[in-house]
């Protein structure tokens, strides 16, 4: 099996895969003379600069040298990481891409202090190793999917072990992928910001999206009733499918008159809110009287022009705002356990209601750049997952 080269647009050469293999864990090369040399293909044409070999203390992460557009990012060869204190060591078979990332490029989100700054908030794989004081509730070889602040596009990474679940045994790591990062957060917003109750009623912005469609089944299984905004007709029929009670084009009509048709005059109770000061009137008005509008997100912009505290006032409502990457290790590994004894059974085979994460698409690693675009597109509806190689198998690159 050969890979071909590309050059990026910071100016390395990298490897884009055609296959992987099993039973290798890192990228190996072999070329006359022992050393990595490559022919110029026709989109490499004259790169000077080469990323070099993965030994068994490295591994291939995506990367990006200054902040800007998609184009940008490439495949870096950097240090594999050594578990610490209390952590695991997870070889990554498939991480998932969220909005964090794509803010992290264009250099509006860092990651927290003592985070990698690969990117990846999310992965799927399995155990390869453990750091001292671990409890012993992992194993080698153990199937887990993680909750991360960073550091999951790469082939490792490392995770408190309180921050790891069990991947259910009839899940692909593709499928697992897209669950910590999504559901955590929707759950996270929903219970232990929002206090759902069952009845309630919730409207969910961005309905398709990956925390959108999470967020339907939550609900579901909260016993309340989700009502979801989106941008296409397929994607109001694809949250309709996932349990969305009613659902309503925000392009071209007015969702808070549609709600209160819905509701007959109530309203609702909370708010998952991802876009921010464009929606902001129209949330007031189909909010209820001591209703909760839970902000997570500004796709839109952040600033508001309007009366908005006495609107706030006049229905005894709440704004509440959220993010989840930044919370303290302690918190992540009460809302994991949580989510983990209340939801994660539901993923499995049997249950009652079954919760089902939605893949929108699968992009190999070298094709990271392309997942950008299509998520800044919204053409998504669910998850992009992106694929980790396991390695090439040895011989010369074409």
């Amino acid at each position: 099996m050969v890979g071909n080269l590309y050059l990026s647009s910071c100016g390395f050469l990298c490897i884009s895969p055609r296959e992987q293999r099993e039973d290798c864990s890192t990228f190996d090369f072999t070329t006359p003379g022992g050393s990595l040399t490559a022919q110029p293909t026709s989109r490499a044409a004259g790169a000077k600069r080469i990323l070099g070999t993965a030994s068994e203390e490295k591994m291939f992460a995506a990367y990006f040298d200054c902040p800007g557009g998609p184009e940008n990012l490439y495949i870096k060869e950097v240090m594999k990481p050594d578990p610490g204190e209390g952590e695991v060591l997870v070889k990554v078979s498939a991480s998932a891409l969220n909005r964090g990332d794509l803010l992290q490029r264009r250099g509006k989100y860092p990651p927290p202090k003592g985070a990698s700054d690969i990117l990846g908030l999310e992965a799927a794989g399995s155990v390869a190793g453990l750091g001292p004081g671990c409890s012993g509730r992992w194993k080698i070889g153990d199937a887990v999917m993680a909750l991360l602040s960073g550091g999951g596009q790469a082939q490792y990474v490392t995770v408190p072990e309180g921050l790891l679940m069990p991947i259910p045994k009839d899940m692909t790591f593709i499928q697992a992928a897209a669950i910590p990062e999504a559901w955590l957060t929707a759950f996270q917003l929903l219970h232990f910001v929002g206090k759902v109750q069952e009845g309630e009623r919730v409207l969910i912005h961005a309905g398709a999206s990956g925390v959108g469609m999470a967020a339907i089944q939550l609900v579901r299984l909260a016993k309340a009733i989700p009502i979801v905004t989106a941008g296409t007709q397929e994607k109001l029929e694809a949250t309709a499918n996932a349990g969305a009670a009613a659902g309503f084009n925000y392009k071209n009509e007015d969702f808070s008159e549609k709600v209160l048709e819905f509701t007959q005059g109530s309203g609702v109770d909370i708010i998952l809110d991802c876009v921010g000061a464009s929606h902001w009137e129209k949330n007031i008005n189909c909010l209820s009287t001591d209703g909760r509008w839970i902000i997570y997100g500004l796709l839109s912009r952040g600033e508001i022009h309007g009366d908005l505290l006495a609107r706030l006032l006049s229905k005894r409502a709440s704004i509440h705002t959220s993010l989840l990457r930044p919370r303290h290790k302690e918190y992540k590994e009460r809302l994991v356990r949580a989510f983990a004894e209340e939801v994660l059974p539901h993923f499995s085979a049997g249950a009652s209601p079954r919760l089902q994460p939605l893949v929108d698409s699968v992009y190999p690693l070298h094709a990271i750049a392309e997942a950008h675009r299509a998520m800044e597109e919204n053409r998504n509806i669910g998850k992009i997952v992106i694929e980790i190689p396991v390695c090439f198998k040895k011989g010369p690159l074409q």
